[in-house]
């Protein structure tokens, strides 16, 4: 009985030691044999917080233009960087980084210049330089729509992020 009960103290003064937020606590799963920039899938263990950040729409890049066109935001990879860098903003504010971010929805409107359909390279574009960096290669699980349209007719990209307290 006594060794059982050092036993279990030992073992509960273990886990105390590593209770604190390590690389360990977010597992990033890579998709076999591929090197496209998103995790197959991320684990985040139970004790750690969640922050769920608000879909975030581009600001505008042209302040000539109409408030209500494309060329007020610019085109997808203008708009997804634009994005990404409110994003990163909001995170710092909150005391994160883009490497803490787990998952990840795009909301892609389809460009008419591209006949309609989304414009997914000058997504991967901008999401690039943020993401599966040599300075950033966490990535996260993510999910890209296509949609039919947004809260203003000149927004080409929304993304809203989940990310992890370290």
């Amino acid at each position: 009985m006594i060794k059982y009960l050092i036993g279990a103290a030992g073992i509960a003064a273990g886990l105390l030691a590593t209770s604190g937020a390590m690389a360990e606590d977010v597992i990033r799963h890579k998709t076999p044999n591929s090197t496209f920039p998103i995790a197959r899938a991320v684990e985040v263990q139970a004790d750690k917080t969640t922050v769920y950040v608000s879909g975030a729409v581009p600001p505008r890049v042209n302040e000539s233009a109409d408030k209500n066109s494309i060329e007020a935001y610019g085109d997808t990879k203008t708009q997804t960087v634009s994005v990404l860098t409110s994003i990163e903003k909001t995170l710092a504010d909150l005391g994160l980084k883009m490497g803490d971010v787990v998952k990840m929805q795009v909301f892609l409107v389809g460009d008419p210049a591209k006949e309609g359909t989304m414009d997914f390279a000058g997504f991967m574009e901008g999401y690039t330089q943020f993401f599966g960096t040599e300075e950033q290669p966490n990535l996260p699980a993510r999910s890209v729509f296509q949609v039919a349209g947004l809260a203003n007719p000149g927004y080409l990209v929304e993304i809203e992020v989940i990310a992890v307290r370290p």
